[in-house]
C-alpha cells in the first residue's frame, strides 16, 4: 500500500516528462540543490530540434518580458503541501451545496484546485487589482527560494497581511504587479475545460500589459474580444483632462475552436411576448402582412374569399414568398383567423430567436437585456443587505449576470479568484431560479480591513470603518472575507424570500432545485509534520511519532486526501459506523476513509466489502500485527482493484 504524497503535481516534472515522449535525446541529467541525479532538459539540443536551421547562440525575437518573470513562471510550477480545511461552522448547508467559498492565497488555492478541477470550470471571471497606485498587490516574494515561500504563503508583514500596498512612487511598480499576476494567470489556464472561457475586468492603468500577458498565456488566437464597458454615468468635472466613464473586460477562450457561438440571455420582459410554445419552441402570432414590400400574391381565406388588396384598394405586400407560404401552411407556421374588425387576418409564428450576437461596447442601457449596472448600482446591489456601503465598487449583479449568460451554460462550473464582494456568488443563484444548476467556486484572501484606514482616500476610509462596524455587530474579525461570505447568506435568504412571495401558497419552503449554500474551505499548511515529506532528514526515534498535526481533525485529513485523489471539493460527503469506528465515505463510496486508531479485521473486512474505488487510511491506525499482516489478504479477497493509499 502506497503512501499519499500529500503535496500538488510538480508542473515541471510532468513538462519534462511530455518533452522526453517526444524528443527523448534532449533528456540529460544533473544534480539537484542536494546533490541528487535527476532529469532536465538539454536546452541547445532542443532548440535544435525545433529550428530548421543550425541554432548558434541566442536569437533576437519579439516577446514581452519584465524584472522576475522567470520566477514567475517557476512560482507557477512549484508544487504545494499547502491543503484546504473544511468550515463547517462558518457553511452554509455544507452536507448539500455544491458551492465553494475558500479563503487563502488564490495562488495556493489554484494550485490545489488544480488537482481536483484541471479542465472542469467552463468560465473564469475575476476583478483583480488595478495597479492604480493606490491598490494592494500580494507580496510574492522571489528573493526567497520556493521551498520557504511556499511555507510562508500565508500572511507576511507583522500584522499579519499578505498584501502590500503597490504606490506609483515604487521603482517596481509595474513589474511587481506583474509578478503578481502572471502566475495566477498561468495555473488558472489550467483549470478551464477546452471550450472554457475567462473573462478579466481591469481598467487603462495596465490593460496594454494585461492584453500581451494573456496573448502569451492563453495564445493571441484564443482572444475574444475587449469589451468596453460604461461603468459611470455624470460626474467627473473634478478629473484634469478627460471623464474616464468606463473599464474593460478582456475575453480569451482556452480553445477558440471548440468554443460555441456566444448569444446574450434576454431580460424577462422580453421572453413574455413570446407565450406561445410547441414541439419546436416558444413564439407568439405576429401579422403576415407588410406595409411595404416585393411580395404579392392573392390568399384565399376558408369562406373562399381572397386576401390581395387591403381596404384601400393597394395590393398587400406579404412578409415571404408565395411558395415559403404554401410550405407554411402546410407545417401549421401560419394561420388564417377572423379578424377583429371584421374579414380575415393571416398570421405567422413569429418564433424566439436564438439570441442577440454581444456588443462590444455595452452601455447602462441595452435593450434586449436588464440594465447591464454601473459601479454605483453595484454598491446598490450590496447596500440593501447592510444599509451602508461595506464594499469598494463592487461590481454589479447585472454586469456578471450579462457574462454568465453567454459564457457558462445551466450545469457549469464558474470560478472567480478575487470574489471580493461576492457578487458572483449572487449572480449565479438568482440566474439558477428557472432551474439551472451554475456552480461556484469563489476564493479570496482575508484581507484586513483596518489597513484601508491607513488610505488616503477619504471614501476608502468612510468604507472601511462602515464595514468593520458591521463586522463588530456580528461578533466577527476584521476580515473582507467575513463580509463577503454574509454578503452570500443575506443573498440567498433573500432570493428564497423573492421566491415565496411569488410562489405563494405553492412555495415549498425547501426549494431543494435551487442551491443557496457554500462549503466553506481555508487554506493552511499540510496536515502533516515535516518528518512525512523528508523522514531522511530526522532522527530515527522521531519516524516512530505521529506524524500528523496537533489540532488536525479527520475531516482535515479527509479533505487533503480528496485534493490529492482529484475528487471534487464539493462532494458528498457521510460519516458513518462500521464494527464500532467511525469511516468516511466521500461521492457514496468511490473514496471510503477510516482515521480511527486500533482498526481491527472486522473494519477492514467490512469497508472491503463495499468496494470503494479508493481507501485511505493513517499508517498507524491497525489494531495489531496481525492486523497488518492480513491486511492485504482482505483487500485480495474483498475487493482487490480498491486502491490503497495511508498518510
Amino acid at each position: 500500500m502506497e503512501n499519499l504524497k500529500m503535496q500538488t503535481t510538480n508542473i515541471v516534472d510532468e513538462n519534462i516528462k511530455r518533452i522526453g515522449e517526444l524528443f527523448p535525446n534532449c533528456l540529460t541529467e544533473r544534480l539537484d540543490e542536494n546533490g541528487r541525479p535527476e532529469v532536465a532538459i538539454d536546452f541547445d539540443q532542443l532548440r535544435q530540434e525545433l529550428s530548421k536551421d543550425i541554432v548558434e547562440g541566442p536569437e533576437e525575437r519579439y516577446q514581452f518580458t519584465w524584472p522576475d518573470k522567470r520566477n514567475a513562471i517557476r512560482l507557477a510550477n512549484a508544487p504545494t503541501t499547502d491543503t484546504l480545511r473544511p468550515c463547517r461552522e462558518e457553511s452554509v448547508d455544507f452536507d448539500n451545496t455544491q458551492n465553494l467559498y475558500i479563503e487563502g492565497d488564490n495562488l495556493q488555492v489554484l494550485k490545489l484546485l488544480r488537482e481536483n478541477y484541471l479542465g472542469k470550470v467552463k468560465m473564469i471571471y475575476i476583478d483583480p487589482p488595478y495597479n492604480t497606485g493606490n491598490d494592494f498587490v500580494y507580496n510574492d516574494d522571489f528573493s526567497q527560494t520556493t521551498g520557504k515561500y511556499i511555507h510562508n504563503s500565508g500572511q507576511e508583514d507583522e500584522e499579519g497581511n499578505r498584501l502590500v500596498a503597490n504606490t506609483e512612487s515604487n521603482g517596481r511598480f509595474h513589474t511587481d504587479w506583474l509578478n503578481m499576476i502572471y502566475p495566477r494567470l498561468k495555473v488558472a489556464k489550467d483549470l478551464l475545460s477546452e471550450e472554457g472561457i475567462i473573462f478579466i475586468s481591469i481598467d487603462e492603468n495596465e490593460s496594454d500589459n494585461f492584453k500581451k500577458i494573456c496573448d502569451e498565456i492563453f495564445g493571441v488566437h484564443n482572444f475574444i474580444t475587449q469589451f468596453v464597458w460604461q461603468n459611470k454615468k455624470g460626474g467627473g468635472n473634478d478629473s484634469i483632462y478627460v471623464a474616464i466613464e468606463h473599464e474593460y473586460v478582456l475575453a480569451y477562450a482556452k480553445n477558440k475552436i471548440s468554443l460555441s457561438a456566444f448569444y446574450e440571455m434576454y431580460s424577462p420582459e422580453y421572453e413574455k411576448r413570446y407565450k406561445e410554445i410547441d414541439e419546436i419552441g416558444r413564439f407568439f402570432w405576429d401579422t403576415f402582412k407588410r406595409k411595404s414590400g416585393k411580395q404579392y400574391y392573392p390568399i384565399e381565406c376558408p369562406d373562399g374569399s381572397v386576401l390581395q388588396y387591403d381596404e384601400d384598394g393597394n395590393p398587400i405586400s406579404w412578409l415571404r414568398s408565395e411558395k415559403r407560404f404554401k410550405e407554411d401552411i402546410i407545417q401549421g407556421e401560419i394561420r388564417i383567423v377572423p379578424s377583429s374588425s371584421g374579414g380575415w387576418s393571416v398570421q405567422f409564428k413569429q418564433r424566439m430567436p436564438q439570441g442577440k450576437k454581444p456588443r462590444s461596447i455595452f452601455t447602462t442601457e441595452v435593450k434586449l437585456l436588464d440594465n447591464v449596472g454601473t459601479t454605483s448600482s453595484g454598491s446598490g446591489d450590496v447596500y440593501d443587505y447592510f444599509k451602508k456601503d461595506v464594499f469598494s465598487n463592487p461590481k454589479p449583479i447585472a454586469l456578471i449576470s450579462y457574462f454568465l449568460g453567454f459564457g457558462s451554460g445551466s450545469d457549469d462550473i464558474v470560478l472567480d479568484f478575487f470574489s471580493g464582494s461576492g457578487t458572483t456568488a449572487e449572480a449565479i443563484m438568482r440566474l439558477n431560479i428557472n432551474g439551472d444548476r451554475r456552480r461556484f467556486i469563489l476564493v479570496q484572501l482575508p484581507e484586513y480591513i483596518d489597513e484601508m484606514l491607513k488610505s488616503s482616500s477619504e471614501n476608502a476610509k468612510r468604507i472601511a470603518k462602515n464595514a468593520n462596524s458591521v463586522l463588530d455587530e456580528l461578533h466577527r474579525p476584521h476580515f473582507l472575507t467575513e463580509l463577503g461570505k454574509e454578503r452570500i447568506r443575506r443573498a440567498g435568504k433573500k432570493i428564497l424570500e423573492e421566491q415565496k412571495a411569488k410562489q405563494g401558497e405553492l412555495f415549498s419552503g425547501e426549494q431543494k432545485m435551487l442551491d443557496i449554500g457554500f462549503r466553506v474551505l481555508k487554506l493552511d499548511s499540510s496536515n502533516m509534520q515535516d518528518v512525512y515529506y523528508t523522514p531522511s532528514e530526522f532522527k530515527e526515534n522521531l519516524l516512530f511519532e505521529d506524524n500528523i498535526k496537533e489540532g488536525r481533525s479527520e475531516e482535515d485529513l479527509l479533505f487533503q486526501a480528496m485534493i490529492e485523489l482529484g475528487i471534487e471539493l464539493s462532494a458528498k460527503i457521510e460519516k458513518r459506523s462500521i464494527a464500532g469506528k467511525t469511516v468516511w465515505s466521500v461521492s457514496d463510496g468511490y473514496l471510503m476513509a477510516c482515521f480511527d486508531e486500533q482498526v481491527n479485521e472486522s473494519t477492514i473486512k467490512e469497508i472491503a466489502k463495499q468496494h470503494p474505488y479508493y481507501f485511505v487510511m493513517r499508517d498507524s491506525s491497525l489494531a495489531t500485527d496481525q492486523v497488518a499482516d492480513n491486511f492485504e489478504q482482505i483487500w485480495e479477497e474483498y475487493s482487490k482493484d480498491t486502491v490503497r493509499r495511508i498518510l
